[in-house]
This record gives C-alpha cells, sequence and structure tokens, in this order.
C-alpha cells in the first residue's frame, strides 16, 4: 500500500498540471498579435524570471511555449504576447475578458540581465522578439544606475508590426536610454530607417568591448545579429540568444525540442552565443 508521503505531489508533478488563469484585460498589438493580463484563480502568484516562457493554451485546443512579457518584479498579473501562428496559439490571441486559459510553468532559462552590472546593455529584437525581450529591459530600467550605456534596437517588416507602440514611444522620451526602430519595408509616408535590424549596430551608441547583448527574434535574425555583434568586438559569450522551438512537456521528457545535445526547455530557451554558435549554422539541427 503507497504511503502518504509517495502519493504526495513532486515538483515534477506541479510542473505537468497545468493551473487555470482568468484574462482579465487584453490589448489588440498587430493584425495578428496581442496581448493578455492573466490572473490565478488559485490566488497563487507565478513569479518568474526576465526570459522564462511558460506552456499556456484554451482548454480543448492545446497549449504553446511562450514567453512571458510582463515586468518580473510586478507578477500578480501574468502578461503574454501572442502571435496567431497555429490553432493553440490563435485561439489564444482572440481570448477575451473572462475567459479562463491553462497556464504550466514557469519554464527555462533566464536572460540573467544581472550578469550585465557595469556594462553597456544593447537589447536587439526582430519582430514578435521584442515581447521576450520586454522584461529585461524592465529589469535594466528598474536599477539604471547599475548600467552603463542602455541601447533598445528593433526592427520589424512593416511599421504596423511594432509591438507596444506606446511604450516604445515612452522609452524613446527616456534621457538614459537610446531606442533606434526599422522596418523592412514601408509605405513613402514613413519617416524612420527601412533597412535590416543589423545596421543599427554601427549607429547605436555602444561599446562592444565591455557590452552584453540580448538578442530574440527569427533565428536567422539572431544568427546574424550575433554574428555581427561578435564582429563588431564582443565577446561571445556575453552575447545571449533565446532560442524557439517546438516545445511540448517543458521539463526535458519529450524530446520535441532538443537541439543536439541541448533541450531548448530546460537547457534554454536563453542561451551564451558561444554554445549556439556551432550549432546555429548546422542544417536540420
Amino acid at each position: 500500500m503507497p504511503t502518504s508521503e509517495a502519493l504526495a505531489p513532486t515538483a515534477l508533478d506541479a510542473a505537468l498540471l497545468p493551473r487555470p488563469f482568468r484574462v482579465v484585460a487584453t490589448r489588440d498589438e498587430t493584425a495578428d498579435t496581442a496581448t493578455m493580463w492573466l490572473e490565478p484563480s488559485d490566488g497563487e502568484t507565478l513569479r518568474f524570471a526576465a526570459g522564462q516562457f511558460t506552456m499556456i493554451g484554451v482548454p480543448g485546443r492545446g497549449e504553446v511555449p511562450i514567453s512571458i512579457s510582463g515586468d518580473p518584479r510586478e507578477p500578480v498579473l501574468l502578461q503574454h504576447t501572442v502571435r496567431a501562428v497555429g490553432d493553440a496559439s490563435g485561439a489564444l490571441a482572440r481570448v477575451a475578458v473572462g475567459d479562463v486559459v491553462l497556464v504550466r510553468g514557469p519554464f527555462g532559462t533566464g536572460w540573467d540581465v544581472q550578469r550585465a552590472a557595469g556594462s553597456d546593455v544593447l537589447i536587439v529584437a526582430g519582430g514578435i522578439g521584442l515581447a521576450p525581450l520586454r522584461p529585461a529591459l524592465l529589469d535594466v530600467l528598474a536599477e539604471r544606475e547599475r548600467y552603463g550605456r542602455v541601447a533598445l534596437l528593433v526592427g520589424t517588416r512593416m511599421p504596423d508590426q511594432l509591438l507596444f507602440v506606446d511604450e516604445v514611444q515612452e522609452w524613446r522620451s527616456r534621457l538614459d536610454l537610446e531606442v533606434l526602430v526599422t522596418v523592412d519595408a514601408a509605405a513613402p509616408t514613413w519617416r524612420g530607417r527601412v533597412g535590416l535590424v543589423t545596421g543599427l549596430l554601427p549607429v547605436a551608441d555602444w561599446d562592444p568591448a565591455q557590452a552584453h547583448a540580448f538578442v530574440c527574434g527569427p533565428e536567422v535574425m539572431m544568427r546574424l545579429t550575433a554574428e555581427a555583434v561578435v564582429h563588431a568586438g564582443a565577446d561571445p559569450s556575453r552575447v545571449r540568444v533565446s532560442m524557439e522551438r517546438n516545445m511540448k512537456c517543458g521539463v526535458g521528457l519529450c524530446g520535441h525540442c532538443q537541439l543536439r545535445e541541448h533541450f531548448v526547455c530546460t537547457d534554454g530557451p536563453v542561451f551564451d552565443y558561444d554554445v549556439l554558435a556551432p550549432l546555429m549554422t548546422v542544417r536540420g539541427l
């Protein structure tokens, strides 16, 4: 007969058991992307580190890994920014206030922003990659005096695909933060920069020799950006990137997110670039 101790829930049980969260607010970011604010139905705050993700889904529609886009210092409401790219993420992007979603986590590694204390900070986002990087930037801004120069470089395909528009404008007004935005293509009425986000690196005010860089976006964008940052003189061990892979369990059991010897859900999603550099150019990994 099993003892009560043997029947007690383990940490693994807790990681695999979804918790219900109620949607308390939503905001459309773009035509296919929305931000939601979630309140735990059981009242237990979900604390997280910048860069971590949860497995989240609408009941009956499956779950997907989504990086947390909220402020780590204000975890009472869980914040996620979701782009509709499939059935599960599409259902999440369409939730309404009062709906219930199921959440597991948080999982994975974080940006480890504290490691950059005393150095310049370069944050480079491509498209939806600004959502996982937002908590890192908020961490830096909360203790701004601990860091050197801070630059946020953002690239999107079109102007109407920029996330957190009002917040980006607010960040631009700060005297202690440089914000540069570029788009791949735009109408003649667009007065901003046009071109790849890597084109902003020579323009930004940062010292590669002592900077820490945080990069998130499409995989090819991260590879090219990380290569350019290192080529400019940055130490590869001071460059971090966040990988997106097909994570299913979140705890390294299913193998869906295996990247050669690494599991993205447990060894990542945030990796030092010197770890990933040999893998990011290998076809099929």
